[in-house]
């Protein structure tokens, strides 16, 4: 657990005690997850001024070894891009990110975005469309995705990317996305997680401003992914999968499942669902949460099947968490979802910094609260948590996500446990 108002990361136990913790000279941005060596990877916020995405902060990944040593950084922060929200660990000890990058207000222009609906964008006077980026350790890049090379458009025949959208729903409609009172954010696909899937060597992300998920071939080439040909799937960089919200390739009357979701994993091999996709399901627009557990269409030849015409399957979650009423667990922005080995489900609440493990039933069985509400503040077991002065829906108690080890995960073998009381103080 990485608080976001903490420079700290905990390992907490079942009874909400801290049994190791990790520090850093700055606060999460957003993701940690731990190694299967031991080792603590986070990312870390460093606001960067000439790249503002609003929100997400990031631009550095650090690691750190049991005894709390830095042993591992890369700052991936300049004027013209910077790394966000999320990062995933590779088998083999590369970093995949998520990077916003920087186009101008005429290069939106000429790629075909309405210009009527770009006052933000031009207010600011540039544009963040979303890539991908994977280094070694040694900060090179060694492949690389960007959605601008994968736009359809079919405003104007004058400018770049002018196709039929609902012919080609591999590709990202520049009119699409969603907008808030016709003006297009800033912060355009705004990427808020990445998995990797390495049984299939595929990319998931997931895309808030569309309310979709994307996956994408991982076994291309830089080159190839920027084009349209190659890899397993024989499509390039072009979406091999999408779900949540076939409007954004024009599917006439098929229905929006997703609302400005986080946090979408595939659920682990010899697990419940193994092979089946978890979201959390903000809810934004539809006034409650929920999680879902998702079936791809995935055939015998790991390509995910699509009637011409029609939306990709599945046409609704094969489970689902919601609270009665559903109107009581509404965590608009951040949190995450987990499959747990013996099928239940560990959930964060972000907003209230609220973790909870529920039952296929949706019985909640266990349940903590994240008691740190800045650097230098940590709660009372009984304290009032308070509002987030910058976002009155959250209190300052948030947390982007948590992750769930088990007791033979191999990065905790051998390793001491024994609690060292709770974080929060008093009784």
């Amino acid at each position: 657990m990485a608080p976001k108002q903490s420079h700290d990361t905990y390992l907490i136990n079942n009874k909400g005690q801290f049994v190791h913790k990790w520090s850093s000279s700055y606060t999460p941005g957003q993701s940690a997850y731990l190694e299967s060596n031991g080792n603590l990877i986070r990312a870390a916020s460093m606001p960067n001024p000439d790249v503002d995405t609003g929100g997400g902060d990031g631009g550095r990944i650090e690691e750190y070894d049991w005894s709390g040593n830095l042993t591992w950084s890369v700052n991936w922060s300049t004027t013209t891009y910077v790394q966000h929200h999320d990062f995933v660990p590779m088998p083999n000890g590369n970093v995949m990110m998520l990077v916003a990058e920087k186009y101008t207000y005429d290069q939106a222009v000429a790629a075909g975005f309405n210009p009527s609906h770009l006052n933000a964008v031009s207010n600011k006077t540039y544009i963040l469309p979303d890539s991908i980026i994977e280094v070694n350790r040694s900060g090179a890049v060694v492949w690389e995705w960007h959605v601008w090379d994968h736009l359809i458009q079919d405003y104007d025949n004058t400018k770049l990317n002018c196709g039929v959208v609902k012919d080609h729903p591999e590709l990202i409609d520049v009119n699409g996305g969603n907008t808030s009172n016709n003006t297009v954010a800033v912060f355009w696909n705004h990427f808020n997680a990445i998995t990797y899937n390495p049984s299939l060597d595929q990319v998931m992300v997931s895309c808030r401003s569309n309310s979709e998920i994307w996956i994408i071939d991982h076994s291309t080439t830089s080159a190839q992914s920027a084009g349209h040909s190659g890899g397993n799937n024989g499509r390039g960089g072009d979406l091999i999968y999408r779900w949540g919200n076939p409007a954004q390739y024009e599917v006439p009357g098929a229905q929006q499942s997703l609302f400005q979701q986080h946090c979408g994993m595939w659920i682990p091999d010899n697990y419940p669902g193994a092979g089946h996709i978890l979201i959390f399901n903000n809810g934004i627009g539809r006034g409650y949460t929920s999680t879902d557990e998702v079936i791809t269409p995935l055939d015998a030849n790991d390509n995910y099947t699509l009637t011409t015409g029609a939306a990709y399957g599945p046409t609704s979650a094969v489970w689902s968490y919601e609270a009665k009423p559903p109107t009581s667990f509404y965590s608009d922005e951040i949190s995450s979802v987990q499959r747990l080995p013996n099928g239940n489900n560990l959930i964060c609440s972000g907003v209230n910094g609220t973790l909870f493990e529920v039952t296929a039933g949706g019985k909640i069985v266990w349940k903590y609260v994240n008691p740190i509400a800045d650097i230098n503040t940590i709660l009372n077991y009984n304290g009032a948590i308070p509002t987030d002065p910058n976002k009155p829906t959250q209190l300052k108690n948030e947390v982007f996500r948590v992750l769930r080890y088990a007791p033979d995960y191999p990065g905790l073998v051998g390793k001491t446990l024994t609690s060292l009381g709770n974080i929060e103080t008093g009784p």
